[in-house]
């Protein structure tokens, strides 16, 4: 299971207002998925309660156990 860590103190991620948040650092962290194949950033697909990734260079769907998770601060 991938843990939701801050990239910068790795304190555990809180959910508020349909974003990942930080409360130790008071900052919002955006989560993007990366191909494990060749590292393309994924598109999510969510359909009756389940999460897919697809990725648009290789063509082909992705398990969301292999994909390469990454947490970045967001910048205004």
């Amino acid at each position: 299971m991938i843990k939701n860590t801050c990239p910068q103190c790795e304190s555990e991620l809180s959910w508020k207002d349909q974003k990942y948040f930080c409360d130790y650092c008071q900052q919002a962290v955006t989560k993007t998925a990366f191909c494990p194949d060749c590292s393309e950033q994924l598109e999510k697909l969510q359909a009756c309660g389940s999460a897919s990734y697809f990725c648009n260079y290789c063509n082909e769907l992705k398990s969301k156990s292999r994909v390469k998770i990454v947490f970045n601060k967001v910048t205004d």
